[in-house]
């Protein structure tokens, strides 16, 4: 009897084993990873560096992690570190990376870790999710690529390159749990880690969501989304519902003689919590940009900046009008509420991106 395509596909291990040759030639250099080389040479993952690494790449790009990376351990190159330092100068070292319940957390989690477990990460998802700030897929990272416990890592990368293999039709988010069967079932005891970072750069670099190098690819004749001409219109995805768009008003008061900005801090929970800001109305969608100076957090010459500050979020957009105001002295608001920033050092500060925008189209 004829044998069909699926009986005569290879098994886990030989597709595992082929990616991992691959792997090896192919790996990205990143400042966090061991290459498959120094691997082999008896060099262990810093556990501490893979743990912050992934907290930074939530919601966020390589690319734009590196220099945050690098600024992080060369001012904290241990977890005890990080936990001996004051929350103000991890905030102000993480502004502009965006998500900042990620930095929030960041410390929390490094200060449970030097008081609780000897400034030693646990090696096992259990123990790593009761972590602040751990959730399945940062325990299951850290676990297998510091640790080289078998665990199924999916990430953006990991459900594309699977769902493209094994040509997975279920839309996203629906799918998760089929995708994260099939890495498990991928994943080998041995090496378990340097798989988990292999499926990643495959997708990064070849399995890519627009026209994928399928040429190149190291599973090109085992993935059945290739083989039906499917592969780059997966994964499927559940249709975005539209964003709303908030709209609100920023005030950045300016002190005439010294330039000095009046800046005042967030509340710690919710939305960019316990970041730096210039005082602001609420931001909501039927806010009236029309009566924006009623919400003036004290009275002075506010002058209307000429066109608006746009931001997106995860979950709405923003639009900003923003006023200006020239202060006769820097002193005169007092300091109960908030404090008076230099301008050699403003940007220092733990401003989110919102506000770095709203401070450039205010004072340029």
């Amino acid at each position: 009897m004829q044998q069909t395509m699926a009986e005569t596909d290879p098994s886990p291990s030989l597709l595992s084993s082929n990616l991992l040759e691959w792997y090896d030639r192919h790996a990205r250099t990143l400042p966090w990873r061991v290459s498959p080389e120094n691997r082999r040479l008896g060099e262990i993952p810093d556990p501490y560096r893979i743990w912050l690494s992934e907290v930074m790449l939530q919601q966020t790009t390589v690319a734009a992690v590196k220099s945050y990376f690098e600024t992080f351990t060369s001012t904290w190159p241990t977890v005890n570190d990080l936990a001996a330092a004051g929350e103000e100068d991890v905030m102000k070292a993480w502004a502009g990376l965006g998500y900042y319940s990620r930095a929030r957390n960041l410390k929390k989690c490094a200060d449970l870790v030097a008081s609780d477990y000897d400034g030693r990460f646990p090696d096992t998802e259990e123990e790593l999710l009761k972590l602040p700030g751990v959730g399945p897929y940062t325990a299951a990272a850290i676990a297998t690529i510091a640790f080289d416990r078998h665990a199924a890592v999916v990430d953006g990368n990991v459900e594309r390159v699977l769902s493209r293999l094994r040509l997975i039709e279920t839309p996203l988010p629906v799918a998760k749990p089929e995708i994260k069967a099939v890495m498990a079932d991928l994943t080998p005891d041995a090496r378990p880690g340097d798989f988990a970072q292999a499926v990643m750069d495959l997708g990064a670099t070849i399995c890519t969501p627009k026209k994928p190098a399928c040429a190149l690819c190291p599973w090109r004749e085992e993935c059945e989304g290739h083989r039906a001409g499917l592969a780059e219109t997966l994964p499927r995805k559940v249709p975005k519902t539209k964003k709303p768009t908030r709209f609100g008003a920023a005030f950045v008061a300016v002190d005439a003689a010294s330039g000095a900005v009046f800046l005042r801090r967030r509340p710690p929970e919710g939305l960019l919590g316990g970041m730096t800001e210039v005082p602001g109305s609420v931001w909501s969608e039927d806010f009236d940009m029309d009566s924006s100076l009623s919400h003036a957090p004290f009275n002075a010459d506010w002058q209307k900046r000429v066109g608006e500050v746009k931001h997106t979020f995860t979950h709405f957009h923003l639009k900003l009008a923003v006023f200006r105001a020239e202060m006769s002295g820097k002193d005169q608001l007092g300091t109960d509420t908030g404090w008076w920033s230099a301008p050699d050092t403003l940007f220092e500060e733990a401003l989110p991106t919102v506000m770095r925008k709203v401070l450039t189209a205010a004072l340029d």
